[in-house]
C-alpha cells in the first residue's frame, strides 16, 4: 500500500476535525448570544399565543375562552378603525418612501460642495429619537400655538385642525412618519447606486441616453432587489408604527389615528383586556406574514428577486 493511499484518508479525517473545530468555536461564541435573542423572541411568542385563548388581564388567574377572543373581533369596531388607519398609512407611505428615497438618492450620488452635510442632513431624522419628533411635531402641528397655522395665517389661508382634526390628524402623522424614516431609504439607495458599474454608466451617456433614460433603464432595474427589500421593511415598520401615536394623539380624535399596534398596548394596558390584546396582535402578525410572503412571491415572479 502506498503512502499516498495511507495519507489521503488521515488528510480527509484531519480536515473534518478542523471544520468541526471551527464550528465548536464559532458557536461557543455565538451561542449563548443566540439562545438569548431566541430566549427573548420565541418564549413570549409562545406567552402571547397562549395568552391570546384566555381572558387574562395580567392580574387574575386566566381562564381558557378558545377562540372567543378571535371570534370577537369581528364585532370590534375600534379593530376595524385600527385596520383602516394602519392600511391607509402602508398606502400613503410605502410608494411614497421608494420614490422620493431613489429620487434623493439619485441626487445626493454627485460630487458638489457640501454633499456630506446634505447626506447627514436627510439621515438625521431616521437616527433621531421618534418620541422626540413626536413631541416637536405635536407643537408644530398645534391647532392654536402651532408654527403650521402660524405661518397660515401669514398667507391668509384659514386655519387648519392637523392633529385636533379626524379627517386630517392620520394624514399628518403618515407626513411626520414619513419625514422621520425615508431617510433610511436613501441611504440604502445611495449606497446601491454607488455600486453599480461606472463602465455601464459611461456606456449609456456615450451611446446619448440622458438622465431620464438612464435612470429608468439603468439605475431602476439595478437598485430592483433593494426596491424589494425597503419594501419590505417598510411594511413591518408601518405595521409597527407606534411611538409617534403615542407622543403627539394618544390615538385621538375619536379614534382616528388608533393603528394596531397602539390599539394592542390600550388593550392590555390600559383595559386591562391582555387576552384579547394577544389575539390582536396575532393577528397583525399573521397579516404581516402573508403580505412579506405574497410581496416575494410577486417580486420573485417579476424577476426582481431570485
Amino acid at each position: 500500500m502506498s503512502s499516498a493511499t495511507v495519507s489521503a484518508p488521515a488528510a480527509r479525517h484531519a480536515k473534518e476535525r478542523r471544520r468541526l473545530g471551527d464550528h465548536v468555536a464559532g458557536w461557543s461564541f455565538a451561542g449563548p448570544a443566540t439562545l438569548i435573542i431566541l430566549g427573548f423572541a420565541l418564549v413570549p411568542m409562545a406567552w402571547a399565543l397562549a395568552l391570546s385563548f384566555t381572558d387574562s388581564d395580567l392580574m387574575k388567574t386566566p381562564e381558557n375562552v378558545g377562540l372567543d377572543n378571535y371570534r370577537a373581533l369581528f364585532q370590534d369596531q375600534v379593530f376595524f378603525q385600527a385596520v383602516r388607519n394602519t392600511g391607509l398609512l402602508l398606502v400613503l407611505y410605502i410608494p411614497a418612501s421608494l420614490v422620493f428615497g431613489l429620487v434623493v438618492a439619485v441626487l445626493l450620488n454627485r460630487k458638489v460642495r457640501g454633499i456630506g452635510f446634505y447626506r447627514t442632513a436627510f439621515l438625521v431624522p431616521y437616527v433621531a429619537s421618534a418620541t422626540s419628533a413626536g413631541l416637536l411635531m405635536g407643537y408644530i402641528f398645534d391647532r392654536d400655538f402651532g408654527l403650521m397655522n402660524g405661518v397660515l395665517v401669514q398667507l391668509g389661508l384659514p386655519m387648519q385642525g392637523f392633529l385636533s382634526s379626524p379627517s386630517q390628524a392620520m394624514y399628518v402623522l403618515t407626513l411626520i412618519f414619513f419625514w422621520t424614516r425615508f431617510g433610511f431609504a436613501v441611504v440604502i439607495y445611495l449606497a446601491a447606486i454607488q455600486e453599480i458599474d461606472k463602465a455601464v454608466l459611461e456606456a449609456a451617456s456615450i451611446d446619448g441616453a440622458g438622465r431620464w433614460a438612464t435612470f429608468r433603464h439603468i439605475i431602476v432595474p439595478s437598485v430592483r432587489p433593494i426596491t424589494v427589500f425597503l419594501a419590505v421593511w417598510g411594511v413591518i415598520d408601518a405595521l409597527q408604527f407606534f411611538d409617534l401615536v403615542m407622543t403627539t394623539t394618544q390615538g385621538g380624535p375619536a379614534s382616528a389615528t388608533v393603528t394596531i399596534v397602539y390599539y394592542v398596548w390600550q388593550l392590555a394596558f390600559r383595559y386591562s383586556a391582555a387576552g384579547y390584546g394577544a389575539a390582536v396582535a396575532y393577528t397583525l402578525f399573521a397579516g404581516t406574514l402573508l403580505l412579506i410572503v405574497v410581496g416575494l412571491v410577486v417580486a420573485r415572479r417579476r424577476g426582481a428577486v431570485r
